[in-house]
């Protein structure tokens, strides 16, 4: 009894600091909570909920939009790519805006949004085509004193040729922060890729405010884990995700990726800092506060996919203001969120060694001690889905039995590796949401087993520019039946509840479910491919949105769904609460595609659809 009142109290204060009961920032809020305080939509009456509007994309482009909503305004993108302002309480269109041509990389994840503190000022941020720019956000029209005529670019200031930059700009949006928007960047996967530097702009001017290079220069933290100069032709260690945000400490809390190449690393020899960190940064100047490295010198694409958590938890009989971090491998690392240490022993233990001449794999991987991994991390021939068709089967098998499978960091080769969760499996973007009330971390997470494979390719040494020697690519590929789903055995996707005051899992279950097996009566599989968020609430319920085109509402105590409902398209993202005139509403993004194969995906018929319950009850 005693811990519940002291875990309610300080829990009490994480709330007051932060209300959540709006849905101006993409994930809910600047710290990407992904939580609401909302809670006139609880268990007792879910089942009521009912369509209040709908609002059709326009068009058959996917989108995983999450909206954002500021007073009475909802801002989302439809129609090729345009930035559309609605009225949240009707779904009436206000007005719209395309940058045309430079829709190219547009941030359709979500945009970020800033008003000065007297409110005359109102603006949209986001980006496309490299460029970074800025609405006027109660007409629409673009901020011409921005940057130069209303854009900065991207590629200028990274101490590259722009011309050699490929790919700058995340398809996430960033953070704002005061006068500040804080961004990370999407570097291209391959050779010769841009610097993956975390850099502050101004919101009104656009002028450069501060930068970090997360690839260190001569003098910087982290300069010696590379070899000499690595910073000239080195490119990656980016943050392609979401970021958090403690706004009360001005902490920025950043999830770098891997460098690039991503799968071999005979050019960049060392622990390879900062790429594959959690970064506590100073938000006002850059400055680094500290940093933990999940991965040492990753070869496998381990890139931190999900935004910091950050939460408040009751460890040891002392209140510790935490971050989790979940990653690809299935992994929650978490830490005092003011000095880094970590809540619970991290062992770094022996991996296998490259067999590839000159890669010089890290000795040691770290490894969290608690809380338990949400992910298988193994796949034998033994974890073969009893679905497959015995065509697949055999071949699998096959495939599984002749390849290198040594675990989670079996260095890729010439020889097949074996891969599991796999470089595109674990925690995913907006794949993890917190309670702040309770102290409950929930992850959604899937198994898609990988193949890996380096061989040459002439043809694209021949179109780098420069030389960096002998280079070897991955014929990678994950392992995908013919029937398009994965060849091990479901769940394919699962939601796990976390108790981090613990450190322990409450709750584990099958999310969501495939289309063509649940006609057969087969359930509990777990949808296929997901890229979803959860998004919890002060009601008890989770609101998630799976790509067999149903939403539901979950219990928070246990996973059981208390409500369903199918859509026209497909869900990836996540879902925005929010209140008008009394009224609490969710609005999903439903314009993913579904189906496994090319015979069975149907046209995209996309639209923001809301729900609320009947009004005046």
């Amino acid at each position: 009894m005693v811990r519940s009142l002291c875990v309610g109290a300080l829990c009490a204060l994480t709330l007051a600091a932060q209300d959540y009961k709006t849905w101006s920032d993409y994930g809910g809020a600047a710290d990407s909570s992904q939580y609401s305080a909302l809670k006139q939509i609880n268990k007792s009456n879910v089942t009521r909920l009912q369509v209040a509007w709908k609002f059709s994309t326009g068009d058959e482009n996917k989108y995983s939009f999450n909206p954002i909503v500021v007073d009475d305004w909802m801002y989302v993108l439809a129609r090729k790519h345009t930035i559309v302002a609605l009225d949240a309480a009707t779904g009436r269109e206000r007005w719209a805006y395309s940058p045309g041509a430079d829709t190219t990389a547009i941030t359709h994840r979500g945009m970020n949004y800033w008003e000065s503190k007297d409110r005359r000022e109102r603006r949209i941020l986001f980006a496309s085509n490299q460029y970074l720019r800025a609405l006027d956000a109660l007409t629409g029209k673009p901020v011409e004193t921005f940057g130069e005529g209303g854009k900065v670019d991207l590629k200028a200031g990274l101490d590259r040729d722009p011309a050699t930059l490929r790919v700058v700009q995340s398809l996430s949006p960033g953070r704002v922060f005061e006068d500040m928007i804080i961004l990370g960047s999407a570097t291209n996967q391959g050779y010769g890729s841009a610097p993956g530097d975390i850099r502050a702009f101004d919101v009104r001017t656009g002028k450069l405010v501060w930068t970090f290079h997360t690839v260190p220069r001569p003098g910087e933290f982290g300069y010696d884990t590379w070899p000499k100069d690595a910073y000239k032709r080195v490119g990656g260690a980016n943050v392609w995700t979401e970021l958090a945000l403690d706004a009360k400490r001005g902490i920025l809390y950043a999830p770098t990726a891997s460098a690039k190449y991503n799968f071999y690393g005979v050019d960049r020899s060392g622990a390879n800092l900062f790429s594959d960190c959690l970064l506590a940064l100073d938000a006002r100047t850059g400055k680094r506060l500290w940093h933990y490295q999940t991965t040492h010198h990753d070869i496998w694409d381990y890139d931190h996919a999900t935004a910091p958590k950050l939460l408040t938890v009751r460890h040891e009989g002392k209140t510790v203001e935490a971050v989790a971090q979940v990653t690809k491998q299935g992994f929650v690392f978490v830490f005092d969120r003011l000095t880094g240490k970590p809540l619970w022993p991290i062992e770094e233990r022996k991996v296998p060694k490259s067999d590839m001449a000159g890669e010089e794999t890290w000795p040691t991987q770290p490894f969290p001690t608690k809380p338990p991994p949400f992910a298988r991390q193994t796949f034998t021939a033994d974890d073969l889905s009893p679905y497959l068709s015995p065509a697949d089967r055999a071949k699998f098998r096959d495939e599984i039995l002749s390849a290198r499978n040594e675990g989670m960091f079996t260095p890729p080769g010439t020889r097949n590796t074996v891969q599991m969760p796999g470089n595109n499996g674990g925690a995913n973007w907006s794949g993890a949401a917190v309670d702040p009330a309770t102290g409950t971390l929930f992850v959604v997470s899937k198994d898609l087993p990988a193949m890996l494979k380096l061989a040459k390719d002439p043809e694209q040494d021949k179109r780098l520019a420069a030389s960096a020697g002998e280079r070897y690519y991955t014929g990678f590929g994950f392992m995908i039946a013919s029937d398009g789903l994965s060849p091990i055995k479901p769940p394919w996707t699962s939601l796990t509840a976390y108790d981090m005051n613990e450190g322990t899992i409450k709750w584990k279950i099958p999310l969501g479910e495939v289309p063509e097996l649940a006609k057969k009566g087969i359930k509990n599989t777990g949808t296929h491919y997901p890229k979803v968020g959860p998004v919890v609430t002060a009601g008890g319920l989770i609101f998630t949105g799976t790509r067999d085109k149903k939403v539901r509402a979950l219990d928070v105590n246990d996973g059981k769904v208390l409500w369903e409902h199918e859509l026209d398209a497909a869900l990836e993202g996540m879902p925005a609460i929010y209140e008008l005139g009394g009224r609490q509403y969710i609005v999903f993004c439903a314009a993913a595609q579904v189906g496994l194969t090319p015979a069975t995906q149907e046209k995209i018929r996309g639209a923001y659809v809301a729900f609320a319950l009947p009004e005046g009850k």
